[in-house]
This record gives structure tokens, C-alpha cells and sequence, in this order.
């Protein structure tokens, strides 16, 4: 059995797959491989799947990039996850923080907001069309922040120049901030959502500070080819469940900053078709695309 994962290993969605393969594999009675096929918007993975039986041996990691924005951002794929993957259940969900460095001038968000009316203000992220740029974009037009976007390759990077003062705030996934704001090399402002992050509980939301509508996590869950018999998926999504709500997996990902959300197939189905309409059209436009 594989678990297909589109990046590289060591980021968190390879630690993700890998910690829930080992807790699921007993209860199937076989051991999970994690197979790593790193490449822009795990397209690669993606096909991989999509072209596999239709059996229920093959998993798919997925998240916002893979079900929901590729096909915004990419004229043409070699699949459509609409209609070539189902989905099996969800992992988990990480909050959305904007941050400033500990000596920052802004000491609230309203502070940065004001401040933009009169000077330039910077974002960071760690890419392009990732979950922080389009969180952001969000806040943007439901706030009126006026602030120029500075993608970078890697959320390290981002927060390294963040600290250095190179870019007035970024927009950092709780998973990667919380090293940060427990050392006090940052300091969050708010949370672009509509409830407070259960690990960073003190933070106020977007939505009470009188923004409704700016609300985006970055979220993974799991999808296997299209086809794949209803009784498999019910069985998969049990043992997925099962993992994720077990004491050692449940642990490491609330130590992390990720918010256990299950999901039947059919919720994680809905909810991916409510993230398609909420985000393709806001992606298109902006006039992202990623293969211009």
C-alpha cells in the first residue's frame, strides 16, 4: 500500500503522512509506504495516483494547492481532481497568523492597517499562490490593508527576513510560527479567521476584529483515485480517523499548532467543493497563474 506525498521529505506533509501511515498500517495488517514525488503543485503525485487502480492501495496527500487552486493557476493538467480523485477524509487544519517582529512599530493590527494608508507596507510568504499570499489577499479586500506582496522559497526564509526587518510583516501557518512567538523572535497580531487558534489562544481573529469573510487555514487531508468502491473509502476514512484521534498522533499535531477536524468522505467532499468556490475566483482574479 503507498501513500503518494508531493514534496519532498521533511516538510510537514511528509511528517504528517508518515506518522498517520505507521498508526494506520497495524489495523490494515500491511505496512504503508511513503513514496516522496516532489514537483510544482504535486502535479507529479497527483498523476501518479489519478493513473493508479482504482482499488484503495494508493493515497493521495492532498491540501488547498492540490484539490482546490491548481486548477485556477494551471491552463491545462493532466487530470482534474474534480472529477479523478475522491476524497477520503481530512487531517487536520492550520491557522493563518500575521506577525511582525518583536520591536515592530505595529503593535495591533489596526496599527499596520493605518499605517499603509501612509507608507508602503510588505507581506511575506513562502510562495506564490500558497495559502498565506491568498489568506492575506483575503484580509486585503475585507480590511483594507494596502500592502505589497514579497513571495520568497520557503516559509524559513520569509520569517528570517521578517525578523531581520526586511519585510514589515508575513503570514506564517501556526505549524512554522510557533518556534517563533515561543522565543519571543515574533509576535502575532491576529489570526485571519473566525476562531482563535487553539495554540495561540490570547490572538484575536480577523472576524472579531470587524472583518468578516477574511477567514483561511491551510488544511491536508487524504484522496484516492476516482472509482475506488464506496465500502473502501468508508474503510479508509475509519482508519484515518482512528490514526489521527489516536493519543501519539493527536499529540504531535496539537503540539504543532494543527486543529484535528474529522470529516465522513462526504463532509471532506462538501467542504473541498465550498474551498473551490471560495478561492478559484478570487485566484483568477488576481491573475495568478504558475504556468505563464
Amino acid at each position: 500500500m503507498r501513500w503518494v506525498v508531493g514534496y519532498a521529505p521533511g516538510g510537514a506533509s511528509d511528517i504528517f503522512a508518515r506518522l498517520i501511515a505507521r498508526q494506520m498500517g497495524p489495523a490494515l495488517g500491511q505496512s504503508i509506504v511513503v513514496e516522496n514525488r516532489p514537483s510544482g503543485g504535486a502535479i507529479v503525485a497527483t498523476e501518479n495516483v489519478v493513473r493508479s487502480p482504482a482499488d484503495g492501495y494508493s493515497l493521495l496527500h492532498v491540501d488547498n494547492g492540490v484539490l482546490v487552486y491548481n486548477p485556477a493557476l494551471y491552463a491545462r493538467l493532466p487530470f482534474d481532481p474534480d472529477r479523478d480523485l475522491t476524497s477520503v477524509g481530512f487531517i487536520g487544519r492550520f491557522p493563518m497568523l500575521v506577525v511582525v517582529r518583536p520591536e515592530s512599530p505595529f503593535q495591533d493590527f489596526a496599527s499596520l492597517l493605518a499605517a499603509s494608508k501612509t507608507r508602503s507596507i510588505t507581506f511575506g510568504t513562502p510562495a506564490v499562490a500558497s495559502p498565506h499570499q491568498l489568506a492575506m489577499e483575503v484580509l486585503k479586500r475585507r480590511s483594507g490593508l494596502d500592502a505589497t506582496h514579497i513571495p520568497y522559497r520557503g516559509m524559513p526564509a520569509a520569517m528570517n527576513d521578517m525578523v531581520a526587518g526586511q519585510v514589515d510583516c508575513v503570514v506564517v501557518d501556526v505549524t512554522n510560527g510557533l518556534p517563533f512567538l515561543s522565543t519571543n523572535r515574533a509576535r502575532a497580531l491576529m489570526v485571519i479567521g473566525d476562531s482563535r487558534a487553539v495554540a495561540l489562544p490570547a490572538v484575536p481573529t480577523a472576524v472579531e476584529l470587524g472583518y468578516p469573510g477574511a477567514v483561511a487555514y491551510g488544511w491536508q487531508g487524504v484522496s484516492v483515485a476516482a472509482g475506488t468502491p464506496p465500502a473502501v473509502v468508508e474503510r479508509l476514512n475509519a482508519l484515518l480517523r482512528a490514526a489521527i484521534e489516536s493519543p501519539e498522533v493527536s499529540k504531535q499535531m496539537r503540539d504543532v499548532g494543527a486543529e484535528l477536524v474529522p470529516r465522513s468522505p462526504a463532509e471532506m467532499a462538501e467542504f473541498v467543493r465550498a474551498e473551490n468556490a471560495a478561492w478559484r475566483p478570487l485566484i483568477r482574479d488576481l491573475g495568478i497563474r504558475l504556468d505563464a
